[in-house]
């Protein structure tokens, strides 16, 4: 490639992660109109599902698209990633049902899993200088990092821009249009992506641990079942919730005999006996469950209690984007003037973590300024982390397990990411079922008098309960950021 065409191809990537970010964050700002218009009367209950199944198809995809790299080269496996995230587009807008619509999601997870990590192996061979000697994993050389850095930022800005795009089309059109909009997007990427994205083929074949992959997607779904169906459809203590609660454990148990046995396993369980690599992957789990668990109910919050409509509910997370863009560009600045990485990802979770707090003490009356506030710390703190653990687990994992480590690190934020959305869902409905007047909280718009107001004020509990957990989250992943041993 020439250096004209590998900026072209760069470009490409930037605008392929934010794409996928964008419609990952999008569903947010229009989970109100989908349910007034798919199921009024228990949407709001699926509302976790609709951004968990996402999520959780992305999250049981990673483990497979590190092989396939390596096996397929990354140029085929980026196209196909693009092409099913555009089926799934196209699925979703024509959805009739929330089952559909959840079932859809999913279709497009597993492109949209692909669409991020497929494109750091891309960027990380990109800035290694796509040598015809290296590895379809770019791990040929470091150069990954940089990438990484730049990605987190255009990440970051995805996931506070995605909600005001979803809010306007949702005001000014129709809520279908956020899945749409990615057709004409996604099909001028693959066009550009054909032309100019020209990757070295390999010669080596690698084994791919379809069954290893398999465990970690069955793993992940029974979990994540456990945190959706818990205490809500199933009591703590049912056969199906013990059952699943087992079925975790024992399939957990053979990913990692798998894992430890396999000749080349899709997360080799020497990345674990590195000490970065091993807090990385366990803080960018909390990272995802905090931001992905929460960050859909300021949304919900502002609409449902404050009654400000989707765009401009949208709009309070503009500060939350500035926040992330421009510490994300001083980060990365003085990053490379040699300041040490550990300092922004102990402040960076501080910060985040007293963001949350704030959000914590929102009420049915708090100061709207109070949320731009807290939003804004929020950017402030994410903008010093996003980026920094990818580019922190290239660096660290060995050359020949760079494809595998940067997967890896993506799975977990997956992983924490789907977590976090079922389980403060759950927290909600629990906290709302205690303290509200009865039925579920999509019925508040319906109800008058005195039973709204106490529905609102269970509501605004349940929210402050979510962000307090979220808040918990970052608080260890402090204590873990402390304990980090950069080289």
């Amino acid at each position: 490639m020439t250096a004209g065409q590998r900026k072209v191809a760069f470009i490409v990537c930037m605008a392929t992660m934010l794409l996928a970010v964008l419609d990952q964050n999008i569903v947010s700002a229009v989970t109100v109109p989908i349910v007034r218009d798919l199921d009024p009367a228990h949407g709001i209950d699926r509302v976790p599902w609709l951004i968990s199944a996402f999520a959780l198809a992305s999250t049981a995809a990673l483990p497979l698209y590190g092989k396939l790299c390596d096996t397929h080269g990354a140029r085929r496996v980026f196209l196909g990633a693009v092409t099913a995230f555009l089926v799934g587009s196209a699925l979703c807008g024509a959805a009739q049902s929330m089952e559909q619509l959840i079932a859809f999601r999913a279709v497009q997870g597993i492109g949209g899993g692909g669409l991020m990590s497929v494109t750091m192996v891309v960027i990380a061979q990109l800035k290694a200088g796509a040598d015809p000697g290296g590895d379809a994993d770019g791990r040929g050389g470091r150069g990954g990092g940089g990438g990484a850095g730049i990605g987190g930022i255009v990440a970051g800005a995805g996931m506070a821009l995605g909600p005001v795009l979803g809010g306007f089309l949702a005001d000014h059109a129709d809520w279908r249009w956020v899945f749409y909009v990615n057709l004409p997007i996604g099909i001028a990427v693959l066009a550009a992506a054909a032309v100019v994205l020209k990757l070295p083929r390999h010669s080596s074949r690698h084994r791919i641990d379809f069954l290893g992959a398999g465990l970690a997607a069955a793993f992940s779904t029974a979990l994540l079942l456990v945190t959706e169906w818990g205490g809500k459809e199933y009591a703590w203590g049912s056969p199906t919730i013990l059952g699943l609660i087992a079925a975790s454990a024992l399939l957990l148990g053979l990913f990692l005999w798998r894992q430890a046995t396999a000749a080349e396993p899709v997360l080799p369980l020497s990345l674990f006996k590195i000490p970065v690599l091993r807090i990385s992957f366990a803080l960018q789990a909390l990272i995802g469950m905090a931001l992905m668990g929460s960050l859909v109910y300021v949304i919900v919050y502002l609409q449902l209690v404050r009654g400000i409509a989707a765009t401009d509910a949208s709009l309070f997370l503009l500060p939350m984007a500035a926040g992330i863009s421009v510490t994300g560009i001083v980060v990365a600045k003085l990053t490379a003037r040699g300041w040490a990485q550990k300092t922004f990802v102990v402040t960076g979770t501080a910060v985040s973590a007293a963001a949350m707090g704030l959000l914590a003490t929102l009420g049915a009356g708090t100061g709207l300024w109070v949320v731009g506030t807290a939003l804004l710390l929020l950017g402030v703190g994410f903008g010093q982390l996003l980026g920094q653990l990818i580019q922190l687990t290239q660096e660290h994992a060995p050359p020949r397990q760079l494809g595998v480590a940067t997967t890896g690190i993506r799975f977990f934020q997956s992983l924490g990411g789907a977590l976090g959305a079922s389980l403060f869902g759950t927290v909600l409905a629990r906290v709302y079922e205690a303290k509200g007047p009865g039925g579920s909280a999509g019925r508040i718009a319906s109800l008058g008098g005195e039973a709204h107001a106490q529905a609102i004020q269970a509501f605004v509990s349940s929210v402050d309960t979510v962000f307090l957990c979220a808040a918990g989250a970052m608080a260890v992943a402090l204590v873990l950021a402390a304990r980090l041993r950069i080289r």
